[in-house]
């Protein structure tokens, strides 16, 4: 389970570096924008801002869970691979 904890905070840190750098791109392009037609961007913003905190992951050990539960279903042989691999998707809604 450490590697699937490990994806899920890498995900979670790409999102919110990604998140932080799109609504940086888009206070410029306003800022640039409202600079062509003749009003003051605004001043009060910084021109940095630090990211955001990624979002907890809500109801992470219930997915763990499961998805420990689904494994024992195919170590037992109650689902096949294909099987296993839909309902991971499913659980970790990717």
């Amino acid at each position: 389970m450490p590697g699937l904890l490990r994806g899920v905070a890498r995900t979670a840190v790409v999102a919110g570096t990604a998140t932080a750098v799109s609504n940086r791109v888009s206070r410029r392009q306003q800022g640039r924008w409202a600079a062509q037609q003749g009003y003051d961007a605004p001043a009060a913003q910084p021109a940095y801002q630090a990211a955001p905190p990624p979002p907890a992951a809500p109801d992470m050990t219930s997915k763990i869970e499961q998805l420990k539960q689904l494994g024992d279903l195919k170590e037992q042989g109650v689902l096949t691979q294909a099987e296993f691999e839909e309902q991971k998707r499913v659980i970790l809604g990717s």
